[in-house]
């Protein structure tokens, strides 16, 4: 007779455990034994599973991929392949890993913890309060909160309330007599608070980083849209198929510098990748779907308004993309109001061992580095949750193991009911991101129909520069891998020192356009997992990357001003410069 897959019996151990646990009677035992030995069992736990999420189980690798209930075609999975995988554990604790990933899994597909889900968690030995907090899970509904109190100006204020802390330290109360402190609170905002989206001081970020973000937000931001004084430039994102989303980011990063030398504010209008039913409501074909918008919803509005008057087009109190040349949009000047900071950048950046003191453009890579800093500020509830998702399903097995081998963690059976959040949980922590294994290498390996454009290589170079991070940071061993291409996925199966993460979509076999390629994915799957990737990539503490990519040079923008700039960028090519 077959042997039955291990994954398989994994299940079955979860479900007997938790059955036998019903009750002690020799009556419950009989009952539940004769539960187990029917078919039904399969049936009832799968049914139950399948109402908030479900176990994806693959031979080749630890994956577990929360199916959503309101979409099957468009999901963004992420595979964790570990070479020689052995947790161990137990068969009990693994058990309650399982358990712990499947409950944490009801509430992430749920959304809001609902009737449905603390049924599941009940029938299981816990309910949500008991539930332990999820450290890779963010909560999108709070966050959005909060960072929308400081993407807004309250009341009369100049300034957002910009201060010296993050999180949610300025909602806590404060005695209403304390007018000295609001009034310190004031000064400090309008005098030199930076934006509270900037990680890292200026020496790890970029040159003038934290006051560029600054500025733009101020010029994105006019006290009063309806002055007649107040200009705008509205433009539609790139659409034609031949532009991927790289080359979109940079010919809008290029339209808000012609905004910014022209005194005028950018609107951003049809976004084509963000036409798809993910988007709901207003931020359908908005990029207001992925990031907070570029400018204030009055400033849109009174944009929006004036573009059906004829008069206003005759006298540049607004234009559009077409006003503007190709040459103006990408090759244009670069804002220089901050003088010119990108002459003394110091090379961060290695190809062959050697690093780039100089290379072409470096005005474009420091302008493009902060323009797109500034339209991806802050994350809607929307591309939180897609960063959720895929945290869940990378990183969610070892967060449980974490959790239940922390002290006093006796999970589901033993463990108090929460008393509510301290206020250190609530304002002081609630700053710190989510948790991911670190250290992690992002490595973005383009191959297929990027040969016409710059020199590809092996996937077994973009390893080997790998290798050296590791030498010199021995505690590293994990990899974010973003590829478009299958044989580089198959071929990380021959690094078993390392353990792999990425999304688990469909990829090429071939040397497929790129253009062509993403149509066959759809609109949502081929925006949602590359962001994904853009993300992870941008928050890890190592990249490897190709020089002559788009998006390996937007990326490194990114992570130059989030604070990683002295985390180095290792490229496997030196083609273009740019």
């Amino acid at each position: 007779m077959e042997k039955p897959p291990p994954n398989l019996k994994t299940m079955e151990r979860v479900v007997s455990h938790r059955a036998l646990q019903m009750g002690n009677s020799f009556s419950c035992q009989i009952c539940v034994l004769g539960f187990l030995s029917g078919v039904c069992i399969a049936s009832v736990f799968m049914a139950a599973l399948t109402s908030f999420g479900a176990f994806e189980f693959r031979g080749d690798s630890l994956s577990m991929g929360i199916i959503q209930r309101n979409s099957s075609s468009n999901i963004i999975k992420t595979e964790r392949w570990i070479p020689g995988y052995s947790n161990g554990v137990d068969d009990e604790e693994e058990d309650t890993v399982a358990l712990l990933y499947s409950a944490w899994s009801s509430v992430l597909g749920a959304g809001e913890p609902s009737d449905a889900v603390d049924k599941f968690l009940r029938s299981n030995g816990s309910n949500q309060w008991m539930l332990p907090k999820a450290p890779h899970l963010e909560d999108c509904k709070l966050m959005s909160e909060l960072n929308k109190r400081l993407d807004d100006r309250q009341g009369e204020e100049t300034f957002p309330r910009w201060t010296s802390w993050k999180g949610a330290l300025d909602t806590r109360q404060t005695p209403s007599t304390d007018d000295q402190i609001k009034r310190l609170r004031h000064r400090e905002a309008s005098s030199g608070s930076y934006p509270p989206w900037i990680m890292g001081s200026d020496e790890e970020n970029y040159p003038l980083t934290r006051k560029v973000q600054r500025d733009l937000w101020i010029h994105q931001h006019p006290m009063n849209c309806s002055d007649p004084n107040v200009r705008f430039l509205v433009a539609d994102w790139e659409r034609d198929p031949g532009f991927g989303i790289g080359a979109q980011f940079a010919g809008m990063c290029g339209l808000l510098a012609i905004a910014i030398r022209e005194k005028r504010v950018l609107v951003t209008n049809y976004y084509n990748r963000a036409d798809h039913e993910g988007c709901k409501g207003s931020s359908r074909s908005s990029w207001s779907c992925y990031f907070f918008p570029e400018t204030s919803q009055e400033c849109r509005a009174q944009a929006f308004e004036l573009m059906k008057h004829g008069e206003v087009w005759a006298k540049g109190i607004v234009t559009a993309k077409q006003n503007y040349t190709s040459k103006e949009i990408w090759a244009g000047r670069i804002p220089r109001q901050w003088g010119k900071p990108w002459s003394y950048l110091q090379p961060t950046t290695e190809i062959n061992g050697s690093l780039i003191a100089y290379h072409r453009k470096m005005d474009r890579r420091w302008w493009r580095a902060q323009a797109l800093r500034y339209l991806m500020r802050f994350q809607t509830v929307y591309t939180c949750s897609l960063m959720n998702e895929a945290r869940h399903r990378a990183f969610g097995k070892e967060a449980a193991k974490h959790v239940l081998s922390s002290p006093g963690r006796g999970w589901p059976q033993s463990r108090a009911p929460g008393k509510g959040k301290s206020d250190m949980e609530e304002f002081v922590w609630s700053s710190h991101r989510a948790w991911i294994p670190r250290p992690l290498l992002s490595v973005h390996v383009r191959m297929g129909d990027k040969a016409c454009e710059m020199k590809v290589v092996e996937f077994q170079e973009y390893m080997s520069l790998a290798d050296r991070i590791r030498r010199r940071f021995p505690h590293l061993n994990s990899i974010w891998l973003s590829t478009e291409m299958q044989e580089v996925i198959d071929k990380s199966k021959l690094y078993p020192q390392w353990k792999f993460y990425y999304t688990n979509v469909t990829r090429q076999a071939g040397s497929m356009l790129m253009a062509s390629y993403e149509a066959s994915l759809g609109r949502e799957t081929s925006t949602n997992y590359p962001l994904v990737n853009f993300l992870m990539a941008s928050d890890a503490d190592f990249f490897v990357g190709a020089l002559g990519s788009t998006w390996c040079f937007l990326i490194d923008g990114m992570r130059n001003t989030g604070g990683k700039v002295m985390s180095g960028y290792l490229s496997v090519n030196k083609d273009r410069f740019w």
